[in-house]
């Protein structure tokens, strides 16, 4: 973190003394989403969404260790067939909560999902406005100021990728 400071401070002082230094500007993206109503309101679906689904996988986990317990208590009374069944049972329900748990949850799961189709154009709009802004104030960058250190526009004329490309290929 204090890594990433020193280099942004770095970068920032060189944009500074060079004679043709762009214009830079940064934007809190934060404040910007926690103002806007209807990012609001899909926030709240999404957590409203999230805290059903929760409940759900909740209620599958209180069958499950009402299950373990009443197993392990009843163990001692039962026969090896018996045990086996309820463990078998007990097996299934703790993989339909791991499996719900990744449905909702996971890295392509529902949350995601429903992130991307309620979230998703809310922030390509914040996104389309800095590029509008910066384009016709003609800024150089634009930096996150609610991140640590993301570009969200740049000026094509002063990508130096290629020639760093170049540069380690010719290496």
């Amino acid at each position: 973190m204090k890594l990433k400071k020193i280099i942004l401070f770095a970068f920032l002082f060189l944009l500074g003394i060079n004679a043709n230094a762009q214009k830079w500007a940064y934007v809190d993206t934060e404040y910007i989403l926690e103002n806007l109503p209807n990012y609001r309101e899909a926030q709240s679906k999404l957590d409203a969404m999230a805290r059903d689904w929760q409940k759900e996988i909740d209620a599958l986990s209180v069958n499950l260790d009402s299950k373990r317990i009443s197993l392990e208590n009843e163990r001692v009374l039962l026969t090896k067939d018996l045990i086996e069944e309820r463990e078998t049972e007990i097996n299934a329900i703790s993989k339909e909560v791991e499996d719900l748990q990744q449905k909702r949850f996971g890295a392509e799961g529902d949350l995601i999902a429903q992130r991307k189709k309620l979230v998703r154009p809310i922030q390509d709009q914040v996104f389309n406005a800095v590029q509008s802004i910066a384009k016709k104030k003609k800024y150089g960058a634009v930096f996150d100021k609610s991140s640590d250190l993301i570009m969200l526009y740049y000026n094509k004329k002063y990508d130096i990728s290629d020639r760093v490309l170049k540069r380690i290929k010719d290496m």
